[in-house]
């Protein structure tokens, strides 16, 4: 079975050259693409002297995806908060937030949500799928992605369970994949992707890891010229194949490292 998934940090619906906000703009990119399972970061919620609309519902409506979740991330003292997002063209049987944050660092987290994902056969799979949106330090970010592989419900998971995790990782200098991810049987994207800025994308801070089950057919950023106006990041977007046990390459898992956070945070938004 195939799926399409669209990862994209929107900036509060923003757009990084420009400034303005305009949603309707990212509503486009995302239809464009036809996504069955996208993952946003910086999704935004308004209130106070920040206008913007409950952007989850607004998206997820305007794409035409019937099940999300979300969870906020960061508040504004003017008003107004963001967080993480998942919208998917499945029911999302459970959703959980996993704290990430680092002491003295901004707050940061992964949002889980279980999908039951139906083939045109009928046959009903599980696939978790985790959002995150991680630090600007390389320490903080190891220390981040520890604190996941250590926390439940991820640490629980067979191995041939089809993991998909993304999001915004702020890997600057790429070391997340073979130092982390990797050891702990995630495949990598078949090459690096540059997403930031938008408009002249020079970094690829952006990134897709798969385990168990679930394989990369396709990995491409959106080339759009509305996405690079849209937000100050440019879209991934992944074409994944699930497959049964027999079709995955063994690959060792190593031992998660001790949690150097609280792992789980109040249940997120579902609907």
């Amino acid at each position: 079975m195939r799926l399409r998934l669209v990862s994209w940090n929107v900036h509060k619906c923003v757009g990084g050259l420009d400034r303005r906000y305009r949603p309707e703009r990212v509503i486009e990119v995302l239809r464009h693409h036809e996504p069955d399972l996208v993952l946003l970061q910086e999704c935004a919620n308004g209130s106070g002297k920040r206008a913007w609309d409950r952007q989850v519902d607004l998206l997820a409506e305007g794409v035409g995806l019937g099940h999300h979740s979300w969870f906020v991330n960061h508040r504004f003292r003017a008003g107004g908060e963001y967080g993480n997002a998942v919208l998917a063209r499945w029911p999302i049987d459970s959703t959980e937030n996993v704290d990430l944050t680092v002491a003295g660092r901004k707050v940061r987290s992964a949002l889980h949500a279980r999908l039951r994902i139906r083939d045109v056969d009928g046959h009903a799979r599980t696939v978790h799928v985790f959002n995150m949106h991680l630090g600007l330090r390389e320490d903080t970010r190891r220390r981040q992605l520890q604190t996941f592989l250590a926390s439940h419900p991820f640490a629980g998971l067979h191995t041939d369970t089809p993991i998909v995790v993304g999001g915004d990782l702020n890997d600057v200098w790429g070391t997340l994949g073979p130092q982390t991810f990797a050891p702990a049987g995630f495949r990598a994207m078949p090459q690096r992707l540059r997403t930031f800025p938008a408009w002249a994308p020079l970094q690829a801070l952006d990134a897709v890891y798969l385990r168990g089950t679930v394989e990369f057919e396709r990995v491409a950023r959106s080339r759009m010229r509305l996405a690079r106006t849209a937000s100050d990041h440019l879209p991934l977007v992944a074409e994944l194949r699930l497959l049964g046990p027999a079709h995955v390459t063994a690959h060792p898992t190593a031992a998660p490292a001790p949690a150097t956070a609280s792992a789980l945070a109040r249940a997120p938004e579902r609907r």
